[in-house]
């Protein structure tokens, strides 16, 4: 529409029609803060949860029909599968199936999807999207190279590589080829990773083979595994598809549990369920002093637990675990990040203690997420000058027991990776036995181990980062060291 006027001189201009030739200024200011408070009221915490939980039902009701487990693709994933169900988690990432950025990922391998696939005969993979995709990338792509990817790797050999299988309504034919032409690449980087693939071939009887499960087009049949045996791979996109704004289905918000860093105000998947019905029960003014409160609990009780840690095969040295692993009679020495509390227990009960055991303690001042990855890169250099002589001191094959060295962060899942990781790369080989020189910064050379056995001494570089972060990812597939963390790795190792 376009508004004619006239000026003093008769001549009439066109210009298009505004919202404020309409509507007075008071009016508009009026009209765009209830627009405002409308969307804020669609996304709240309330009608999130109430998404969620919505959307939870039908991803039981597809585990129900299939009869398979359930492996939540965090970190949205979990807030739609209860506890009591959950099989395990996954970490494919979006970005490595977003257009022309296809990647394998050799920083999260993924390899406890095997032992699941394996106890089970397959599993369902859970994840959602937001507003304005049927289907999120991690689904319809990155889980597909990912399995085309472990089927070149222990099946190509017998004939029954299947090839690379994604979703026709969302991946097009071209996109698909592009895909394809890259899977030797990324085959080869799996390969150079040197894991050992006879050990996972024995999980499987067959290729994995992903299918792909939505609200709006749910339980698609499964093809017959009598001739051609195949372990499904479902992947479940848990919300429906909202086509419209926010507010077009009656408060119903697609991908609730997506980004919840932004709207969760600390709640997390777990503290949701085990208080479902009290939160869900509660109104909208009455949330955000209940989650405050449940999250304050719920901290008090993790800070208060032992948790287990880790152990990095094929060494029998290294562990890692979070800040509540940590045990005055278990370890040698110990490197903690983010921590200060349990570490100057551990220094108190030390003073006391009469066993010969006393772990030495190097304390890494660094803050917790993206500001503590930044401050790792100017730390990691303490960590040749703490451990060189703790471990050259505890090379005796007269040992009785393994020596343990414990590396901690608040979740024991990011920095405590960094800090493990240039450990294994400055001090170990590539059998897992402690190396005697921390010098490794010539090319390929022979050196003399304590038996007079040559060996040749490997020279730090990516690759050898890369291999050390696999021995970690397999042995404990909740890692998940940030972007931040391994160029700290990188440049303290390389840039020695």
């Amino acid at each position: 529409m376009v508004l004619q006027s006239s000026n003093l001189n008769g001549a009439t201009s066109s210009s298009p029609v505004s919202t404020a030739s309409l509507i007075f200024p008071l009016a508009s200011q009026n009209f765009s803060k209830t627009c405002s408070a409308l969307k804020q009221f669609t996304l709240s915490v309330t009608n999130r949860l109430s998404s969620i939980h919505h959307d939870s039902l039908f991803v039981q009701q597809v585990a129900d029909h299939y009869k398979l487990p359930l492996i939540a693709n965090e970190r949205c994933g979990s807030w739609y599968i209860p506890p009591q169900r959950k099989a395990g988690s996954t970490y494919f990432k979006s970005t490595d199936g977003h257009q022309g950025q296809w990647s394998f990922s050799t920083r999260r391998l993924n390899l406890q999807v095997l032992e699941v696939v394996g106890q089970y005969k397959g599993c369902i993979i859970v994840d959602s999207t937001r507003r304005g995709k049927s289907m999120p990338d991690a689904l319809s792509k990155t889980i597909p190279i990912w399995c085309a990817v472990m089927n070149r790797l222990l099946f190509d050999d017998q004939g029954q590589n299947i090839g690379l299988q994604t979703p026709t309504a969302v991946v097009a034919p071209s996109e698909q080829s592009q895909i394809e032409f890259r899977l030797d690449g990324f085959v080869a980087d799996a390969k150079r990773l040197q894991i050992d693939t006879s050990i996972l071939r024995q999980k499987l009887s067959g290729p994995l083979r992903p299918f792909f499960v939505t609200p709006d087009h749910p339980f698609p049949n499964l093809p017959s595994q009598a001739q051609k045996p195949y372990h499904p791979v479902v992947c479940l996109t848990s919300s429906h598809r909202v086509y419209g704004a926010e507010n077009s289905e009656d408060n119903y918000i697609q991908g609730a549990g997506d980004d919840s860093e932004s709207w969760s105000q600390g709640l997390t998947p777990a503290i949701f369920w085990r208080h479902k019905d009290t939160l869900m029960s509660a109104t909208n003014t009455e949330v955000p002093s209940l989650i405050a409160s449940l999250v304050t609990g719920e901290q008090a009780d993790v800070q208060s637990q032992h948790t287990a840690a880790t152990l990095i095969t094929p060494t029998s040295s290294i562990w890692i675990g979070s800040n509540g692993s940590i045990d005055s009679d278990a370890w040698d020495a110990v490197v903690c990040c983010s921590c200060t509390n349990p570490v100057t227990d551990l220094e108190a009960k030390n003073k006391a203690m009469s066993t010969k055991r006393q772990p030495k303690v190097l304390r890494l001042p660094v803050p917790q997420g993206k500001l503590g990855s930044r401050a790792l890169r100017t730390h990691l250099h303490l960590l040749a000058p703490f451990l060189q002589p703790i471990l050259e001191s505890n090379t005796s094959e007269d040992a009785t027991e393994p020596f343990k060295i414990l590396f901690t962060c608040a979740t024991g899942t990011d920095l405590a990776i960094g800090t493990a990781l240039v450990t294994l790369c400055l001090f170990f080989d590539d059998d897992g036995n402690r190396s005697n020189s921390l010098d490794r910064r010539n090319e390929n050379e022979e050196v003399q181990t304590d038996k007079d056995t040559p060996r040749v001494r490997t020279k730090i570089d990516k690759l050898l980062i890369r291999r050390r972060l696999a021995w970690i990812s397999i042995a404990k597939p909740d890692a998940r060291p940030s972007r931040k963390t391994l160029q700290a790795v990188n440049t303290c190792l390389i840039g020695r």
